[in-house]
């Protein structure tokens, strides 16, 4: 996810909290709804959708957060 902000990410994953949360929140719906499709877990294609909305919604979250941490640390 998000390959050109990999050095970011890593250095927010041990020092944010609020962006470490959000991390594994996306990483727990992702494992879950592949869990869902391959059958390894019960849920019903409605669920799927709602938890595949949600991890979107975590996703764009977390972009913006990227963004805006690397928007400010760039010098004029």
């Amino acid at each position: 996810m998000f390959p050109e902000y990999r050095d970011l990410i890593s250095e927010l994953k041990t020092s944010d909290r609020y962006f470490q949360s959000l991390f594994e929140k996306h990483n727990t719906l992702d494992q879950r709804i592949k869990n869902i499709e391959s059958r390894l877990e019960s849920g019903t294609p409605d669920e799927i959708e709602v938890l595949k909305k949600k991890k979107l919604a975590i996703k764009d979250e977390l972009y913006g957060l990227l963004q805006k941490i690397s928007l400010s640390r760039v010098k004029p």
